[in-house]
């Protein structure tokens, strides 16, 4: 735990060891969400924090609470990450855990009494909460079996890989119930991993099993409109005495109710119960959980005569609205502002690789409308050279009246219901992806559920910039990456929040909202499903302030900075240093917002040369209480949060100061060259990245010809600086030549140095690892302090 007092939070030890280690600036240190800035606050059961020392230490270190927390609320995860559960979610575990012991006491098994929902916010945390909870009824000795039920959609390889660790095979998105069937008659199998898919055939296909008169405990992860119907009909008529339970993010209440269907099970608490505890979006958003949206309605483009985006409900108007023209500069409007919209100027560090910026989904209103955007995309682009293109992919498969249904129906991966010409596209389309990414994908049952798997995780890993969805990937889909979601269809209710919330999963500073962009006005929309969903007053907390309200604040510290630190004058002393860091770390933080807006640009208060040398300064500031922190021994001072990586957002490359250096060589002896000399070394000092490498570029400067092509010379320049460098190292550390070569080159080409398996050991010198002077080891963690060296300096700066 860690207090100061007045606040108070709790965190695992896996979350120090990150922390430890991202601030040591350790390479091998994942940048995940366990930091201290995740760690979490104490609440009471209706999610009021629990702040205060006193009260936190009489609630949390109650011996009960403390070893509950320690015995049954702390979860290993496949990567041996250990993670705490948060309050919400010990709460929700609790309260299934109790309602199965009282239905069972009071003999009401088998009845809608017996179970119950939890309502839980997207992003939340919800299979982490329902996966746990049916390991833990899992135990209770009343209890025969539990059924933990899943929806193959929602199964990504990494979920994949969390359920293997129970039973192999057991979760697969096949609909083969072989697995399943062997371990229901197996007494010793009392957790049980399966789909809806594999469930309903396993209960069509065996009538009077003897596992339907035993205590079975059936925990839905998502609980779907999908399962209203059919399935659940068949599950309470084939189990005689069962607790059926429900997770969901947007429950269905009778205002959000669909017509047609069960009148019986219309809403979530008629199929599954009463609502068992709560945690909206704004509870979330208030503990920082998730991040609050920001939505652009663009309405510029003009409609057909006669249309108006109200009546879009009707098939003839999604017609009209998939007229070629509005297709064309929607299309365009998305090209033109797809890098300010996913922020690309920001580079940051993904799984060990260097990314830029973060990647979007585009939802549509049909198959048609996807297939005519995935070919004005892809003609657009033509004339753009192949590495400056969006990748861009396009999933979709049959769902009934997808074309017209605001609520997402449930796309299943059955490609074979689609007509011929739908299907045809969509082997076209995956056959483009297999040749970009060197894939062998398609439209049959298996290799289409491959292909979903596949995209997911590239968009999780950002390796692809935009999908074109029709329903798949609006339900259930986890990216921290995606921040941006392109809508042209009309959403509505738990449709709309549950495509929202795609967006605003946390990963780093820079990403601090969803970004939405509606081609549709959905506002009115928007904020009946957050009144809905949050409460009649949640719209000022979920959703982001107005523009004029942030620049508001921007132009009130900016104007306080140039009063209080104006440039020139020297920052003295700690509390001053600190008051600088705070300010301009805020400044910082609302300009990375700001820049999403349209009404910005050309609205900057501080000049481009001001920014430059305030954030020299800042830099210089970062670098001095890194030191001091490094010859301490000591992480830099917790009261200081430094926000490198907006400083890296607004950086400037290497392509700027080639054309610096052009104009400075225009300009050499005219008298104009010694200002533009200057302006380079503002402008590296004022760049994180290139301060490593001001020499490099001030002897390129000095050696640059007459009358050469600047792009050529600095080619041949880092070509040549790069080779002598590294034959530098390789003379004074005696490594084998051949394989350092080949192992910077693998490390250039993956954007990251390679500090585990056998290829660095490779590049040494036979050693004994028993010599006297720490031999193998410290000749390991040199070489490769070197060779990271070496290959930050010189990373990004060449394209060969």
């Amino acid at each position: 735990m860690i207090s100061n007092g007045t606040l108070t939070k709790y965190y695992s030890n896996t979350t120090r060891r990150q922390h430890v280690s991202e601030m040591a600036g350790s390479k091998r240190g994942r940048k995940t969400s366990n930091t201290f800035e995740f760690s979490s606050w104490w609440a009471d059961a209706a999610n009021r924090p629990i702040q205060d020392l006193p009260a936190f230490a009489k609630t949390f270190f109650a011996k009960h609470a403390l070893l509950n927390i320690l015995t049954k609320y702390c979860v290993l995860t496949a990567d041996r990450m250990l993670l705490v559960m948060r309050p919400y979610q010990i709460v929700a575990t609790e309260r299934i855990l109790q309602k199965i012991e009282i239905s069972t006491n009071y003999r009401q098994l088998g009845k809608v009494t017996a179970g119950g929902y939890i309502w839980h916010t997207t992003g939340s945390g919800k299979t982490l909460t329902s996966f746990e909870t049916a390991q833990l009824a899992s135990k209770l000795p009343s209890v025969d079996k539990v059924l933990f039920v899943v929806d193959r959609k929602d199964l990504d390889y990494q979920t994949m890989r969390e359920y293997d660790r129970f039973e192999k095979g057991a979760a697969n998105s096949n609909t083969s119930t072989a697995v399943l069937k062997r371990q229901l008659e197996d007494p010793s199998a009392r957790i049980i991993i399966t789909t809806i898919q594999k469930l309903s055939t396993f209960i069509s296909a065996n009538k009077g099993h003897s596992i339907y008169d035993g205590h079975v405990v059936i925990i839905f992860d998502e609980c779907h409109r999908s399962q209203f119907g059919d399935m659940h009909s068949a599950i309470t008529k084939a189990f005689k005495r069962y607790n059926l339970f429900g997770f969901t993010g947007t429950p269905i209440f009778s205002a959000n109710a669909g017509s047609g269907g069960n009148p019986q099970l219309k809403t979530t608490e008629q199929a599954f119960g009463e609502k068992l505890h709560t945690y909206t979006i704004v509870d979330a958003i208030s503990d920082k959980n998730v991040l609050p949206f920001r939505i652009d309605y663009v309405n510029t483009i003009k409609l057909p005569e006669g249309i108006t985006d109200k009546q879009v409900s009707a098939i003839d108007t999604e017609n009209a609205l998939i007229a070629p023209e509005r297709l064309r500069e929607i299309v365009a409007y998305t090209l033109e502002h797809f890098d300010q919209k996913t922020k690309r100027a920001e580079h940051y560090s993904l799984s060990g690789k260097r990314v830029r910026g973060f990647n979007a989904l585009f939802a549509t209103a049909s198959i048609d409308a996807a297939k005519r955007y995935y070919l004005e995309f892809k003609s657009q682009q033509a004339g753009v050279v192949p590495d400056r293109r969006l990748k861009v992919g396009i999933i979709y498969s049959y769902a009934a009246n997808e074309a017209v249904d605001d609520y997402l129906d449930e796309e299943g991966f059955e490609t074979g219901a689609l007509d011929q010409s739908s299907r045809d596209f969509l082997g076209a389309a995956i056959q483009d992806y297999n040749e970009l990414f060197g894939t062998s994908f398609d439209t049959s049952s298996d290799k289409f559920q491959n292909y979903y798997k596949d995209l997911s995780l590239r968009l999780k890993n950002r390796e692809i910039d935009l999908v074109i969805v029709v329903n798949m990937f609006l339900t259930g889909f986890d990216a921290t990456t995606l921040n941006t979601l392109f809508v042209d269809k009309n959403l509505r209710a738990h449709g709309l929040v549950q495509a929202y919330s795609r967006t605003n999963r946390i990963l780093n500073s820079v990403k601090t909202y969803g970004n939405v962009v509606s081609f549709r006005d959905l506002e009115q929309e928007t904020n009946d499903a957050i009144a809905l969903f949050g409460n009649k007053d949640a719209c000022g907390i979920v959703l982001l302030k107005p523009y004029a309200e942030y620049h508001a604040q921007y132009a009130e510290k900016v104007a306080q900075l140039l009063e209080e630190f104006p440039l020139g004058k020297p920052i003295m002393g700690e509390a001053e240093q600190k008051a600088f860091i705070l300010l301009f770390g805020a400044i910082l933080r609302l300009q990375n917002i700001l820049t999403s807006f349209d009404d910005f640009a050309g609205n900057e208060i501080l000049s481009a040369r001001q920014g430059q040398d305030y954030r020299s300064a800042y830099l210089d500031l970062y670098a001095d209480f890194r030191r001091m922190a490094e010859a301490e021994k000591e992480s830099i001072n917790d009261d200081i949060v430094f926000e490198i990586e907006l400083i890296k957002q607004v950086e400037i490359n290497v392509d700027y100061i080639l054309i610096l250096v052009e104009k400075w060589r225009a300009a050499h002896g005219d008298g104009s060259d010694t200002e533009i000399r200057a302006s380079i070394g503002r402008a590296i000092d004022a760049s994180p990245s290139l301060r490593n490498k001001k020499d490099l570029i001030e002897a390129f400067v000095d050696s640059v010809s007459a009358s050469g092509e600047i792009d050529d010379e600095w080619q041949a320049f880092i070509l040549a600086r790069r080779k002598a460098e590294l034959d530098a190292i390789i003379e004074s550390e005696d490594l084998r030549p051949e394989e350092t070569r080949a192992f910077i080159a693998s490390a250039f080409r993956d954007g990251a140095i390679k500090a585990t398996g056998t290829a660095i050991t490779g590049v040494l010198p036979p050693a004994s690892r028993f010599s006297r002077d720490g031999g193998h080891a410290a000749k390991k963690q040199r070489v490769l302090a070197r060779l990271g060296e070496f290959f930050e300096r010189f990373f990004g700066l060449s394209a060969s």
